[in-house]
C-alpha cells in the first residue's frame, strides 16, 4: 500500500506545494514563512510519524491568515487523497498530550463527515508571528478538506505556546492511530460499507 499524496494549490493569495507520506518516519521539510507555524507542523509530522514536504508562499505582508488557512486546506486534501478508499484503516483516533502545565485532547474520525469542535481559549493574541485565533481556522480547514470529524479540546493550561504545541502533537498522534491499518478489518470500518 502506497499511501502518499501530492497537492499543489495556487491562488492570488498563496502558492502551496505539499506532499505527505502517511507511512513515513516523521521527517519534515516545512517552509511557510511563519516560524511558529513551521514548528507546529514539524511537531505534527514527528509525532504522527508522517513524512511531510511543504513549501508555502503567502501574502504575509497582509497577515498570516491566508497562509495558515490555505495550508490547512491543502493538508486536508492531501490526507484524504493519501488514504484513498480507507480500506482496513482503524478510522478513529484519540490522543491526550501534556506540555508542561497544559493538557490537550484530540479525537477524530476519518469517516468522511467533516465537523470541527474546538474548545480552547488563549491568553495571548499571538505566538511569534502566528495569531492564536488561526489555530482553530487551521483545524477547521483540515477537517473540511479531509472529510474528518475533529474534536480539539484544551483540558487546562495557561501558556499559549504550550497549549498549541500539545494540540498539534495530539493531532499527529490521533491521526496516526486513525490511519493505522488493521488487517482484521475487511473493507472499511463501517456497517454502511463505505466511508
Amino acid at each position: 500500500m502506497d499511501r502518499k499524496a501530492q497537492v499543489d494549490r495556487k491562488t492570488f493569495e498563496t502558492d502551496i506545494s505539499l506532499s505527505i507520506n502517511i507511512d513515513g518516519t516523521g521527517q519534515g521539510k516545512i517552509e511557510t514563512g511563519i516560524g511558529f507555524f513551521d514548528h507546529m507542523l514539524t511537531l505534527f509530522t514527528k509525532h504522527g510519524l508522517f513524512d511531510l514536504d511543504l513549501k508555502a508562499v503567502g501574502d504575509l505582508h497582509v497577515d498570516c491568515h491566508h497562509t495558515i488557512e490555505d495550508v490547512g486546506i491543502v493538508l486536508g486534501q492531501a490526507i484524504s487523497k493519501a488514504l484513498g478508499d480507507k480500506k482496513s484503516i482503524k478510522r478513529y483516533g484519540m490522543s491526550y498530550v501534556p506540555m508542561d502545565e497544559a493538557l490537550a485532547m484530540v479525537v477524530l474520525d476519518l469517516g468522511g463527515r467533516p465537523y470541527l469542535v474546538f474548545d480552547a481559549a488563549f491568553g495571548s493574541e499571538r505566538v511569534g508571528s502566528m495569531d492564536t485565533e488561526m489555530v482553530e481556522e487551521f483545524f477547521r480547514a483540515v477537517s473540511v478538506n479531509a472529510g474528518m470529524n475533529l474534536h480539539v479540546k484544551l483540558l487546562y493550561g495557561s501558556n499559549s505556546h504550550h497549549i498549541i504545541e500539545a494540540m498539534f502533537k495530539a493531532f499527529g498522534r490521533a491521526l496516526d492511530e486513525a490511519a493505522g491499518v488493521d488487517n482484521r478489518i475487511h473493507g472499511v470500518m463501517s456497517t454502511k460499507g463505505i466511508i
